[in-house]
């Protein structure tokens, strides 16, 4: 193996291993059909589903815990961050503080549960004539000790404002890079809620989406030493990484201080970076809590069943917004926000 690769491992179908900072990293690739009058699946397609818990692709899509539109009812966080790349389809948000949100097309929403929030996501299937396929990438993003208990905050970052690097090699193939997160190539990803692990530029988290063209190459760029980082290959044929080739549905631990030479074969591949300076810390975690101790996850339970982290102020726990709402934010003071206001 190369001296850069220090380890490599399959990924699953859904849910892909992570490093210190990340928790979590969960790609959503489902085929929905088309909607019905309520954005969701025409109840003969239901059949035979295991409504309230569906993690089997059937027919190319699942419910999640949805029972009409598929995707995730009112659910608790507590001690970390999501943060949601929305690459097709769409999110309606509803959360315990009053805010809400449509998302998708490339929008990313970044949310610190913090001390506590309750909140919903859910996959509304607007298109009536025609089929709503569905991509997206949740991050879990852990926060430190002192930050865990910190006020619940989110933010959008529109797709019209992302910063897209586009890097053409010698022969003509083309790379584009997407920063989500992090700085590259004196680009700046949009700023991260101000108690987020990534907020700090010693931390260098980086959360960068690349597209390579058939046989396009790129140098992923030395970074500091002691970072954890690591290469998701999801999507392509085949890719040489520093001259060994690795077939697609690979995870790959780099060296993060050694630049890395990527080289694309025959079909256009793409790849998702996440990287960070690890936190270092205990991890307690219990579904949806994620503590330092077991005595922390115990509070956090309690607090929940007394306080229900502010309540839920919508009238049903899978809250979806009508047809021709379009994207938008309303956040917990009332702003709203909608792409290219900024």
């Amino acid at each position: 193996m190369s001296e850069s690769i220090l380890n490599a491992f399959r990924l699953g179908e859904l849910h892909w291993p992570t490093l210190d900072p990340f928790l979590f990293c969960a790609h959503h690739v489902d085929a929905y059909p088309s909607g019905n009058a309520d954005q969701g699946v025409d109840r003969a397609a239901l059949r035979g589903r295991s409504l309230g818990s569906d993690f089997v692709a059937r027919d190319g899509w699942r419910m999640y815990h949805g029972e009409i539109v598929p995707g995730f009812p009112q659910h608790p966080h507590r001690g970390f961050e999501t943060v949601t790349l929305a690459r097709s389809g769409f999110v309606d948000h509803s959360d315990s503080l009053g805010a809400t949100a449509r998302f998708g097309e490339g929008d990313i929403q970044w949310m610190t549960a913090g001390a506590g929030i309750q909140h919903a996501e859910m996959f509304p299937l607007i298109q009536q004539d025609a089929d709503n396929p569905a991509e997206l990438f949740q991050l879990w993003l852990n926060l430190p000790a002192k930050h865990k208990m910190v006020e619940p905050h989110f933010a959008m970052h529109w797709s019209e404002d992302q910063p897209r690097i586009q890097v053409v090699d010698e022969e003509g193939p083309n790379t584009e890079i997407l920063v989500a997160a992090g700085e590259l190539a004196g680009q700046k990803g949009a700023a991260p809620p101000p108690y987020s692990w990534a907020s700090d530029p010693l931390n260098e988290v980086a959360i960068w989406s690349l597209r390579m063209d058939a046989g396009a190459r790129y140098t992923l760029p030395a970074a500091g030493a002691g970072l954890n980082r690591v290469l998701y290959f999801f999507s392509g044929k085949s890719l040489k990484v520093d001259g060994k080739k690795m077939p697609v549905m690979v995870g790959l631990q780099l060296r993060s201080d050694a630049a890395v030479e990527l080289r694309n074969g025959t079909e256009d591949a793409e790849l998702l970076m996440l990287q960070g300076r690890p936190i270092g810390e205990p991890v307690a975690q219990h579904g949806p809590f994620v503590m330092n101790t077991r005595a922390e996850l115990q509070q956090a339970v309690a607090d929940y069943r007394s306080t229900h982290f502010g309540g839920w102020p919508w009238s049903r726990a899978d809250p979806v917004h009508t047809r021709d709402k379009g994207r938008f934010a309303v956040h917990a003071d009332g702003t709203m926000e909608r792409p290219g206001e900024s």
